[in-house]
């Protein structure tokens, strides 16, 4: 019952952009779009989508510091998209740390951070991102705001994280003396955070750090160019401009409470944005669909093989996770 009072809130979201989309695109007009878009140029999308995955694979051994063979963090990391499409609470980010722990003999704890410190990468180029796209959008200087507070959360995030892992066994000390009534907390507590501690030391490796943010930007570029081309298929007068709102934007309605996957949340934010520029809600509609295909795309075709060739199933992870949860509750009570 917890977990479905969680997920109401991102439902009733979800629900009333699909209703809002229902009723302000017309779908005669939006086939029509997707029947002559240009698919030359979807071709060349389809094929950075893939890149796109290779190079994230890269982004996140580079955190792991090239511990895992890249093939498993590869297929890991294809799986664990694949897994937010279908779960609830971004469950994919803790699958598909679990699903690397099986396979590299990496602790689950010593990987998830790492998974912490990208998406918070994420969100700070996706602030720098929207910043550089509101010159182009009249009427920013709310919007502007947003940006600037959004981009110092993640900044003040990543010096606490760079402050807890410069100082972990000071951090540690305190935790075990505020824990010393909880003896169990303590135990199992003190186990994670020392490992979670421990994955936090890239953001001090300074050589590391500049590899990672290296990859990073390049993911982040592919991913910028493969937004045009889709744009372009559709909107031949399309500016490479407006792919930075579109995908900065996209970022954020990715984050905003949903059902798995971001349902009606990422179409919401693309068609929106789109339309401000173009005016044509229905074709804008048919950009959002096509670049949701492009998401899955990648995750759907390298995650699928990866859980062929481990024997898994979405349902067997999910309750794998459940259970690794409810385990996990047990010894704090305990």
């Amino acid at each position: 019952m917890k977990d479905i009072k969680r997920l109401i809130p991102g439902a009733i979201i979800s629900i009333v952009l699909i209703g809002a989309i229902l009723y302000f695109v017309d779908f005669q007009t939006m086939w029509a779009a997707i029947r002559g878009a240009n698919y030359a140029i979807l071709a060349g999308s389809i094929v950075l989508s893939f890149l796109w995955m290779f190079m994230r694979a890269k982004v996140w051994q580079t955190l792991l510091r090239d511990k895992p063979k890249y093939i498993d963090v590869l297929f890991s990391a294809s799986e664990g998209y694949l897994l937010n499409t279908f779960l609830p609470f971004r469950l994919g980010e803790v699958g598909r740390a679990f699903l690397l722990s099986r396979k590299s003999g990496m602790a689950f704890s010593e990987i998830l951070p790492t998974i912490v410190i990208e998406r918070i990468v994420d969100l700070a180029f996706s602030a720098a991102i929207l910043l550089m796209a509101l010159p182009y959008v009249a009427d920013s200087q709310g919007s502007e705001r947003i940006g600037y507070i959004v981009g110092g959360v993640v900044i003040f995030g990543l010096i606490m994280m760079y402050v807890l892992a410069r100082n972990n066994k000071w951090a540690l000390d305190v935790f075990h003396k505020l824990s010393l009534r909880w003896p169990v907390l303590q135990k199992i507590g003190g186990s994670f955070l020392e490992s979670f501690l421990n994955g936090l030391t890239v953001l001090t490796d300074g050589w590391l750090f500049l590899r990672f943010l290296f990859w990073m930007t390049l993911n982040w570029f592919v991913a910028l160019v493969a937004y045009y081309l889709i744009m372009l298929a559709f909107f031949p007068q399309a500016k490479p401009e407006w792919t930075l709102f579109v995908l900065g934007a996209a970022a954020f309605g990715g984050a905003i409470p949903a059902l798995p996957g971001g349902v009606g949340t990422f179409e919401g934010a693309v068609s929106t944005v789109l339309f401000v520029f173009t005016g044509d809600q229905s074709t804008s509609l048919a950009v959002a669909l096509t670049a949701r295909l492009y998401n899955l795309l990648n995750s759907g075709v390298i995650g699928g093989i990866g859980l062929m060739r481990e024997g898994e199933t979405l349902s067997g992870i999910y309750q794998q996770l459940m259970n690794l949860r409810n385990k996990s509750q047990a010894e704090e009570i305990k």
